[in-house]
C-alpha cells in the first residue's frame, strides 16, 4: 500500500511528518515522499529539510495521498504540474486527504468543489474562494469521494489515526496510537479559536507574520 506525501518549498514540517508517523507504523505501507524533483525540499522556516524520493512523473497510482500544508502552498495554487498530478491520481486513490493549508491544493485541483472541508482558520477565507464550505472540524470525511481534510498542523495526526482505521482495522489505528504515546495533555485549552481569548489571537496573529 502506496501513500504519497508531496513535498514543496515552505511546507510545514508536522503536516507531513505528524501523518508519516502514524502511517509507517502499519506493516503494508510504504511511504513516498514525491515532488517537483529529487532531492531536498526545506520547510517553512528553512530550519529542516526532508528528502524527495521521487518526481510526480514517477508516482503514477498511489494508494493514498496526503497533502501538507505551509505558506508555501499559497505559490502551488497554480502550479500546473502539482495540480494536474493531483487529478490524475485521485480517481485512482482509496483516500486522497490533506492537513491544514494543504486542502488549498486539492480545492484548486478541483477536488473540493461543493464540498464541506476544513484547514488552518487563518486560511479559511481562501478556502471557501476555491469552491470549499469551510466547517469548524478537526477532520471532515467524504468517504463516498475518498477525500478527508483537517486542520491546521497537528490534526494530521488525528486524520492518520483515522486513515490507518479505513484502510486496515480499529485495533490497527489504536495501536499505532499507543506506539506513538499520543495521549495529549496540553498545558492551556486554546488550541482553536472559540477557546482563545483576543490577547492569545492577536499574539498568534503576530508569530504568522
Amino acid at each position: 500500500m502506496q501513500v504519497a506525501i508531496p513535498l514543496f518549498a515552505r511546507f510545514t514540517a508536522l503536516d507531513a511528518v505528524g501523518p508519516y508517523e502514524v502511517l509507517q507504523r502499519v506493516p503494508e505501507v510504504e511511504i513516498v515522499f514525491v515532488g517537483h524533483r529529487h532531492g531536498e525540499v526545506r520547510s517553512d522556516n528553512g530550519m529542516l529539510g526532508v528528502t524527495c524520493d521521487a518526481r510526480f512523473d514517477e508516482v503514477l497510482r498511489p494508494d493514498v495521498v496526503v497533502v501538507p500544508g505551509g505558506v508555501g502552498t499559497r505559490v502551488l495554487l497554480d502550479d500546473a504540474e502539482l495540480l494536474d498530478w493531483l487529478r490524475r491520481v485521485h480517481p485512482h486513490t482509496r483516500f486522497t486527504t490533506s492537513v491544514c493549508t494543504g486542502s488549498l491544493l486539492l480545492a484548486a485541483a478541483g477536488l473540493l468543489d461543493g464540498l464541506t472541508a476544513t484547514t488552518h482558520w487563518g486560511a479559511v477565507e481562501l478556502l471557501e474562494h476555491l469552491g470549499a464550505r469551510y466547517v469548524e472540524q478537526r477532520v471532515v470525511e467524504h468517504l463516498p469521494q475518498r477525500i478527508l481534510t483537517s486542520a491546521g498542523v497537528s490534526s494530521g495526526i488525528d486524520m492518520a489515526l483515522r486513515l490507518v482505521e479505513l484502510l486496515v482495522d480499529t485495533e490497527t489505528a489504536q495501536a499505532a496510537q499507543l506506539m506513538i504515546e499520543y495521549d495529549p495533555q496540553p498545558p492551556f485549552d486554546c488550541g482553536s479559536l472559540p477557546k482563545a481569548d483576543e490577547a492569545v489571537r492577536n499574539r498568534a496573529a503576530q508569530l504568522r507574520r
